[in-house]
């Protein structure tokens, strides 16, 4: 099964807020960090705001955050809500062309049972799970370490 990019990049932008923390992230910062197309992760944060994933802050220091704690956060379910399509073959599909093999075949039960497998895993894992080497997350994607933005933060206050 190969998930489209669509998905990977949800997952990928719920990775990033989920190692920013709460700060609000501008969809930019993570189009960047990444390497890919602002437009197209626009309409991913889109697609995650309205399924209560991000929430979306909009105007001048507006910009997007997790919805919920990374822990609430089902990766299975994020991929049935991210994913327009689970048919593997074009049996699945509802109205498809016949197959001239259809009633023989055992084939789509195989994939079926192979399709439930998959989702069963990803099912077990939580945002919260793809956290765990965070410090390593944040230095891959040149986010600074907590400590060191609130430094950052005391010393423009004090600058201020």
């Amino acid at each position: 099964m190969r998930l489209t990019s669509h998905t990977d990049y949800a997952l990928r932008t719920l990775i990033y807020l989920g190692v920013a923390g709460d700060r609000l992230t501008p969809v930019g910062e993570v189009a960047d960090a990444y390497r890919i197309s602002r437009n197209h992760l626009l309409k991913v944060a889109n697609h995650l705001s309205a399924g209560g994933y991000i929430e979306s802050v909009r105007g001048n220091g507006g910009g997007i955050r997790l919805a919920r704690p990374a822990a609430d956060i089902n990766i299975g379910q994020v991929v049935r809500t991210t994913e327009a399509d689970m048919n593997l073959v074009e049996c699945f599909c509802p109205g498809g062309r016949g197959c001239r093999i259809e009633t023989g075949c055992l084939l789509r039960s195989a994939l079926r049972t192979a399709l439930r497998a998959f989702m069963s895993v990803l099912d077990t894992y939580s945002l919260a799970d793809l956290l765990g080497s965070k410090p390593l997350l944040e230095e891959l994607l040149g986010l600074p370490a907590p400590e060191a933005g609130k430094q950052m933060a005391g010393k423009q206050a004090l600058a201020g």
